[in-house]
């Protein structure tokens, strides 16, 4: 990788956020390390990226869900001398449905990813930066992460577990040089949402984020070390009020909604 410029290491790379992301860091001149399962799809996202924007892009096909692999992952770009400025973890997975009628498998995939897999990066690459004194770190966290969400039961908690984790990080890690940002998009147009089914057909359009303009907002706020980045204006009004308004009363008016989509 070139010395003179800012590697990203991008995770869930692939499709949707992740990939809209990776467009945004390429426009802006940065090198990458994109991380997916699906090498094919990383593989040609990496070869338009490096022909159309002059950057150079590694591909590193791994399943962040299975332990060891963010350790795999960190061992093998040391040993090459690849060094990771911005960490962006974008990878996830969402499951709709009560929480009775989703699998074991299903639930415990959500954890391994979202949670599990998100974390064992953090710890992977962040030492590296405070001893660097330098870095930037992205995680992507949802609007899911300020309520509970019937119907998304498990997906939701795991979101509030990156947006705590997010800020708590970004505090322990203030005058070290390193920043961490929580991106919390609302319902975005993007592949994964397919799997929230009824949740999305129940929104009006005007609900439904575009994923460049989330993907921009998001490069935007971590290269400027914001520590929490909502976009949308509805959006951001709704989160807010969220994080005011008595407990009760969220519980009752989100539980509504999310018990209809059923």
């Amino acid at each position: 990788m070139a010395k003179d410029r800012e590697t990203a290491l991008i995770t869930g790379a692939s499709s949707g956020i992740g990939e809209a992301i990776a467009w945004v860091f390429a426009e802006h001149g940065h090198d990458m390390i994109l991380v997916a399962r699906s090498a094919d799809k990383l593989d040609r996202l990496a070869d338009e990226l490096s022909s159309k924007h002059g950057v150079m892009v590694s591909v590193r096909p791994a399943d962040l869900s299975q332990a060891g692999s963010a350790v795999g992952l960190a061992k093998a770009l040391r040993r090459e001398g690849q060094q990771v400025d911005i960490l962006v973890n974008n990878a996830g997975v969402l499951e709709h449905g009560a929480f009775i009628d989703l699998s074991p498998e299903d639930h415990q995939r959500m954890v391994q990813l979202n949670v599990a897999g998100l974390t064992d990066i953090l710890v992977q690459f962040v030492p590296d930066m405070v001893a660097r004194k330098s870095g930037r770190i992205l995680n992507v966290a949802s609007t899911a992460a300020f309520q509970p969400i019937p119907s998304l039961s498990t997906y939701a908690a795991t979101k509030a577990y990156v947006l705590s984790l997010s800020e708590a990080l970004g505090e322990e890690l203030r005058d070290t040089g390193v920043t961490v940002t929580a991106l919390c998009p609302g319902v975005t147009d993007t592949n994964m949402m397919a799997g929230a089914g009824s949740v999305v057909d129940a929104l009006p359009s005007v609900l439904i984020g575009d994923v460049e303009d989330v993907a921009r907002k998001g490069f935007k706020a971590c290269m400027k070390g914001v520590p929490i980045v909502v976009p949308g204006t509805i959006n951001l009004a709704g989160t807010l009020a969220m994080r005011v308004a008595p407990k009760w009363l969220v519980r009752r008016l989100v539980g509504a909604a999310g018990r209809s989509t059923l």
